[in-house]
This record gives C-alpha cells, sequence and structure tokens, in this order.
C-alpha cells in the first residue's frame, strides 16, 4: 500500500542550528543544553499504510529514514513485522507461525531484530510475546532478505529488542528453570542478553531480582533495560514483568538509575550515544507513572503534557531530542516531543487539516524525523506515522505565517473503534494499555 502524505500549504521544518555533535568520550550533549535561541520546529505527517490490514505501528527509524514496525494483514488476523524504505511497506515474513514483529529500531546496516513466532507449541502453554497463539517464540536476526533465529538461554521463548552499528543485540529471553511466583501462565525465568558475535550472554540482574529484560543497546555497546519480578503479562514491557529497576549495563556490570519515588514500574527504555537515559518511572505512592531522563547519574522527571496523569519516554536521539507518550485519566494519548526542557504535544507541530492523530511517538533519529503510532480520523483506524521536520527561517515567522498549526493540547477521546484496535493488537513493550470505555 502506497504512504499517503499530508503536507501544509508551504514547505515546513526545523530549523537547525547546530552540526551534529561530534562523540568524544565524556562529552556533554550540547543539545541537552538549555539555549537562549528559539528554534521553529514544524513537521509534516506520513500515513506509512499497512500491510493490507487496518492496524500498524512503527517502532524505530535509522540515520537513513528507513522504518520498522509491524502490521496486521488482509483479514487482521495475524500481524507481521515489516521494514519501509524507499515509500514501500515491505513483509519481513516469520520463522514459520503466523506472526512477527520489530521492536525498538535497526541499524544503518538495515539490520532488523524482533519476534517471530515458530509452527511449534508452547510446552508450557504460554503467551511470552503476547500474540494469544500458545506458539513459540524466538528473537530473530533479520538481514538481507532473510529472518534468523537466535538462541536461547535454554528454555522456549526469547525476544530481541534493539541492534547497534556493531551488530550486537540486545533482548530477553527464557532459561530452563521455573519460577514458582509467575503467575499463570508463565513459567520459566526470564534474563536479560545479549547476542554477538554467535553468542548469548546473560546480563547480571539487580541483587536477588528474579527476571529482567535488555530493551536497547547503543553503539558503545551499554545497554538499558530493567530487572524485578515475575508478573502477569503487560504490554507496557511486552513481557509479563514487573520492573522494580531501571537499570543501566556497563562493562557487563549492572547500574540501578534510581526512580522517581516510586518502588515498582521502574523500567529504561532507550539509551544514546551520549549515554543518556530515558524511559518511565512511578512517583511516590505508585499511582502514576511519569517519563525520565538520567544523565551523569542524575535521574529527573520530564512531567506529562497539560492535564495529564502519566507518560512514558521510550526513544531518544543524540541530539537529546526525546519522544514517547502522554495519557489523560481516561487513557487518551498524545504523543510529545521533548527537547530543551519543554515537553510539546506534537500535534501541536503538525498542519491543522492533517487527518492524523497522533497517539504516540516511539522512535526519533538525529534529523528530529519521529515514528509511532497515530489516529486517522476519518476511517478511524489506527496507522503508523512519520513526522519529518521541515524547513523555517531562522525566527520561524515564515513558518508561523504560512501554515496553519494544531493549537496543541486539545484532548481528543480515543473512538471506541481504535481503542479495540490498540487493545487487540499493541501488545508490544512500551505500550499503554488502554480502558474500555472513555471514563
Amino acid at each position: 500500500m502506497k504512504p499517503r502524505t499530508m503536507k501544509s500549504l508551504s514547505t515546513l521544518s526545523l530549523f537547525v542550528a547546530l552540526a551534529l555533535p561530534i562523540r568524544i568520550a565524556g562529552q556533554q550533549n550540547p543539545a541537552t543544553q538549555e539555549s537562549s535561541v528559539k528554534h521553529a520546529v514544524r513537521y509534516t505527517v506520513t500515513d506509512l499504510g499497512t500491510l493490507g490490514g487496518t492496524f500498524s505501528l512503527a517502532y524505530g527509524i535509522n540515520e537513513k529514514g528507513q522504518i520498522d514496525g509491524f502490521s496486521t494483514l488482509p483479514g487482521d488476523t495475524v500481524e507481521h513485522a515489516f521494514l519501509f524504505k524507499d515509500g514501500a511497506m515491505l513483509d519481513l515474513g516469520t520463522l514459520g507461525g503466523p506472526n512477527s514483529q520489530t521492536f525498538a529500531g535497526l541499524n544503518e546496516a538495515t539490520e532488523i531484530v524482533g519476534s517471530a513466532e515458530i509452527p511449534a507449541a508452547d510446552p508450557h502453554v504460554e503467551n511470552f510475546c503476547g500474540f494469544g497463539t500458545n506458539l513459540i517464540c524466538l528473537a530473530f536476526l533479520w538481514k538481507d532478505g532473510m529472518m534468523t533465529p537466535l538462541e536461547t538461554l535454554g528454555g522456549n521463548n526469547g525476544q530481541a529488542s534493539e541492534v547497534n552499528r556493531e551488530g550486537q543485540i540486545a533482548g530477553y529471553t527464557e532459561n530452563s528453570s521455573s519460577d514458582p511466583d509467575c503467575p499463570v501462565p508463565q513459567v520459566l525465568q526470564f534474563r536479560p542478553v545479549i547476542w554477538a558475535k554467535g553468542e548469548i550472554r546473560t546480563l547480571p540482574l539487580y541483587k536477588s531480582d528474579p527476571e529482567g529484560a535488555a530493551f536497547w543497546i547503543n553503539n558503545k555497546g551499554e545497554v538499558v533495560g530493567a530487572s524485578g519480578v515475575c508478573a502477569a503479562y503487560d504490554p507496557r514491557y511486552g513481557l509479563p514483568l514487573e520492573p522494580q529497576h531501571a537499570l543501566l549495563w556497563r562493562n557487563h556490570r549492572e547500574v540501578d538509575l534510581g526512580t522517581l519515588g516510586g518502588k515498582t514500574n521502574n523500567a529504561a527504555f532507550a539509551i544514546n550515544d551520549f549515554s543518556e537515559v530515558v524511559g518511565a518511572s512511578d512517583i511516590p505512592g505508585d499511582t502514576y507513572q511519569h517519563a525520565f531522563i538520567w544523565r551523569r547519574g542524575e535521574m529527573c522527571d520530564l512531567g506529562t503534557l497539560p492535564g495529564d496523569a502519566v507518560s512514558a519516554a521510550v526513544a531518544i536521539s543524540d541530539r537529546g531530542q526525546v519522544t514517547g507518550v502522554s495519557i489523560d485519566g481516561s487513557g487518551n494519548q498524545r504523543a510529545f516531543l521533548w527537547q530543551h526542557g519543554v515537553m510539546k504535544d506534537l500535534n501541536s507541530l503538525i498542519p491543522a487539516d492533517s487527518p492524523l492523530f497522533l497517539i504516540h511517538g516511539f522512535g526519533i533519529n538525529s534529523e528530529g524525523q519521529i515514528v509511532g503510532l497515530a489516529l486517522d480520523t476519518v476511517t478511524g483506524n489506527v496507522h503508523a506515522f512519520l513526522a519529518t521536520p521541515t524547513q523555517c527561517d531562522e525566527d520561524g515567522e515564515q513558518c508561523l505565517s504560512a501554515a496553519a498549526v494544531s493549537p496543541g493540547g486539545a484532548k481528543f477521546a480515543l473512538p471506541e473503534k481504535a481503542r479495540e484496535q490498540l487493545r487487540q493488537w499493541a501488545h508490544s513493550h512500551r505500550m499503554v494499555s488502554v480502558p474500555t470505555k472513555t471514563q
């Protein structure tokens, strides 16, 4: 299916005044410093379409602008991982079972990782990857048109989260040990791992935590994720985990990043090449979860968009731009962009006549391109989107005068059709559950 591009009345773009930062060990990312210069930020939005079904989600985007994610096929009974490049969506297939999906992102060599089912039943009848089929799912590496399974730690299931430019892959797999504290249907323990040069290595957990997962690896080999206890399957993390410690692994040693005051739901989702980490953490009382950024040993609360209660930061570029989701008390979600200390509704930065409402930002590259999940307000379906910064003059006046921009901050109640699609298909990690009805 060809993408549909929503363009504003004139050419709009992010005015970039800084050259790409030089990566030097120990150097502070200049993009995260407060700046007295106000840069105009506007985006055009592209609907990436689907593989023939009604639902799609984009997870990651590399520096070439290539995008990965997953989409339903015609009939909406299964989902497949995709690669979007050169204006077309390519079906990556499966490992012989019905379903597959990709996760955080792809590297510059167009290597893609994720999880896919094989045509064999899980002997423990688990639902480790959330597909609901009770088939075994394995981590995979897709390269040069071929999907290859990755080994486990002796258990049945595994998932791969992210691959860096060196080909190192972060993820998590089951081992052969049972955890009696796991709720049904989960039986086996699962641990964070790195696959590299044909070998699998287990990453250490925090103290006595029995389970954990790795969600991202940067180009320096630093890994982030979480450890905690086995729990009911949670779509925020894409596995049966209650994360209690947001972790950074350096030189195969774990570093506890701390919390925003809560005891649970503390997880690190992404790390850039300046060792800046983003994720989500419960605030005091464990009633709400907020997005955070961690840098130079300190975790900072990014808050929420006005009127919202919950947020999560799920991707950060080497420029220090962060994207994620902010949610109100009724489960209505809005994609955000955080930069220079300010969180903005991404919908306030796109043309007002766009039929897309941006629900969740999942990936961002150093060019400022953002991918994620959007509602088509015409059809009511949920599709993958690409938001691309466009050219403004230095003070932004050309952008502001030449195009109507969404007012921002306005609440948008997700229709029940979209909520049902999210409940059925968006079961992967970094996705917040949606209530059945708007409260």
